[in-house]
């Protein structure tokens, strides 16, 4: 868990689990000898090791959750998916009940896009079937991801969110201070959110980004982005967004530095990761 101040917004990672991301075939085209290049950004096992979970937006008494990691979960993906490691989920409502903000304080739930490492918790199994795990929030994603998703979104979760779910446009506002801003590619409606305080903006990443290693190297196509071409220019697009002074970042998947701004070096972008509260007491 990560936390920070950001003008009247308190924001604060919640950790759910990780994945390994194996990275040759991650990213397509790369090499063993890439790999020694950046071998710093890889695991013992040598993976890229991605976190999982979500980002508590607090503001004036009202919580925010943008997306809500695997939901519990333990498996070795490579035979099925020779592009994962391990996969593990299940940590966020502790990473939620440390910071002292109880599930029915969430007034909005929004996805950056449908995937299951983002949609996990939205639910909780039940007895007489699974319901809304945030039972009192309204459920944001963009309005063209809601509308042709074909993907592995569960049904029952589908049925719960019908008549809850809110279809967002490109810069509509989701909550105070908070706007979508569409960043297609890795699925086609894919959404990340700006967070503004004055004149200073926090850009919520999503899956445009998987690991620190594309802010170098953002020309990488990706093996899971639905529009790789697409990706590219989106990623393109937000690396120039997070050149800008006024401006920083949060990367769910990116390990243990999710909270970064983009700073350059000879000529070379790289993440720097933004001083943050750790643990229990970040909250």
């Amino acid at each position: 868990m990560r936390s920070l101040d950001f003008g009247e917004h308190r924001l604060t990672y919640l950790a759910d689990g990780f994945v390994q991301l194996a990275p040759r075939a991650w990213f397509p085209g790369t090499t063993g000898e890439t790999w020694e290049r950046y071998a710093a950004h890889l695991d013992g096992d040598g993976h890229l090791m991605a976190s999982v979970g979500g980002l508590l937006v607090e503001h004036r008494g009202r919580a925010l959750l943008i997306d809500t990691g695997y939901g519990r979960r333990r498996t070795e993906s490579a035979d099925s998916y020779p592009f994962l490691g391990v996969e593990e989920g299940g940590r966020l409502p502790a990473s939620l009940a440390a910071c002292g903000v109880d599930v029915d304080a969430i007034d909005t739930v929004a996805f950056t896009h449908l995937h299951e490492d983002h949609v996990g918790w939205a639910f909780s199994p039940a007895a007489d079937g699974p319901g809304l795990h945030f039972r009192r929030a309204r459920y944001v994603t963009s309005r063209y991801e809601w509308a042709h998703w074909s993907g592995t979104f569960p049904d029952f979760l589908a049925r719960e969110l019908r008549g809850k779910a809110v279809g967002v446009l490109d810069g509509e506002e989701v909550f105070p201070g908070v706007t979508a801003w569409a960043t297609p590619g890795h699925t086609d409606g894919h959404t990340s959110y700006v967070i503004t305080s004055g004149d200073r903006r926090m850009l919520v990443l999503g899956d445009a980004l998987h690991s620190a290693v594309q802010i170098e190297r953002p020309e990488w196509r990706v093996l899971v982005d639905a529009g790789r071409d697409i990706a590219v220019d989106t990623r393109l697009r937000i690396l120039k967004e997070l050149t800008r002074p006024d401006t920083v970042g949060f990367a769910g998947h990116f390990a243990d530095v999710v909270f970064g701004r983009v700073v350059t070096d000879g000529g070379r972008h790289r993440w720097e990761p933004l001083a943050t509260t750790a643990g229990g007491d970040c909250c």
